[in-house]
């Protein structure tokens, strides 16, 4: 068995889309479909169904899928552990984030590890939270930086710090002119939202109709950055987002926000680690410094200026 293959398989599988696998690893569907069928062939047999909305498993590849998923984390594992035996840490850490996470956390996370582990490899994925526990609970990812709505109490999740929720406008825009504003005076607002289905989108909605009122949208976007964009130049144009998305662009005077109050709607940034087996040397070096990063950036998401200001 090839590693690498082994990898590909389980990918398309949890995905349910060669399109998606290819887009994700920035290459063309014909080759993960060749791929995949040349993989098939050295199985003995057809290991998913093709449908018009993707692929699933077969029973061949169901039986395959469950039995590949412990060889791979086994095989992956006693690697590592050989790796660190000869006395450094390496290996690839495949962490999966949300799109507020990216940066500056993963651009300080880099130059840690280049400094103190350089053997160490990050294959880092960008992607919403339905997403990136579907990639986590399916072996895609070792560790994923996520919202949670309710505080963490296991072990496979470490709190890394709290986001409330913020309505962001135009600089100008008189609502966002005080420091808070309450949920109800949504009502009637023309906002950019997140896109059916997701997790996020489902609270916000929920919460509207706890109220008494549909929140009206006028447009939907899952990227962030276009949500700021269509704020930034539509007068009376509206999002509803957690701080780390929008920090920069309000301390350039781009954006402006108000705290929404009444209800609070506060998330949990989370650490989330594989529910089975142990962690490699390599993942428990890239969570410790995470959770190092963070604590000195005061539990926060963005880098404070100040420290900013020192490294420069």
């Amino acid at each position: 068995m090839n590693l690498e293959t082994v990898r590909l398989f389980l990918e398309v599988a949890d995905a349910g889309s060669l399109s998606k696998v290819a887009a994700r690893r920035q290459t063309v569907q014909s080759h993960i479909s060749r791929q995949i069928a040349e993989f098939e062939i050295s199985c003995g047999g057809r290991l998913f169904h093709r449908t018009g909305r993707g692929v699933v498993l077969t029973e061949l590849g169901e039986r395959a899928a469950t039995r590949l998923r412990v060889w791979l984390h086994e095989t992956e594992q006693l690697s590592e552990e050989l790796k660190s035996d000869a006395g450094h840490v390496m290996g690839e850490v495949r962490l999966g984030i949300l799109p507020s996470a990216a940066h500056p956390l993963m651009t300080r996370l880099f130059h840690r590890l280049q400094e103190k582990h350089p053997s160490v490899h990050l294959c880092i994925s960008e992607a919403q939270g339905a997403e990136l526990d579907a990639m986590l609970d399916g072996g895609a990812v070792d560790l994923a930086i996520l919202f949670r709505f309710r505080r963490p109490s296991g072990r496979e999740e470490k709190l890394l710090c709290e986001a409330h929720t913020y309505l962001v406008s135009a600089p100008d825009d008189p609502l966002t002119n005080e420091p808070t504003v309450d949920f109800a005076k949504l009502r009637g607002l023309r906002l950019v939202v997140p896109r059916r289905p997701g997790q996020w989108r489902q609270a916000l909605d929920e919460t509207a109709r706890g109220i008494g009122f549909q929140l009206q949208s006028a447009v939907e976007a899952d990227s962030l950055t276009t949500q700021k964009e269509l704020v930034a130049h539509t007068p009376g144009l509206y999002a509803v987002l957690g701080p780390y998305a929008f920090t920069s662009e309000v301390a350039r005077g781009h954006l402006r926000a108000s705290q929404i109050i009444k209800p609070d709607l506060c998330r949990h940034v989370v650490l989330a680690m594989p529910r089975h087996g142990k962690h490699s040397a390599a993942c428990r070096v890239v969570a410790d410094e995470i959770q190092q990063i963070i604590a000195q950036w005061g539990y926060q998401l963005t880098e404070p200026p100040a420290l900013h200001d020192n490294a420069d």
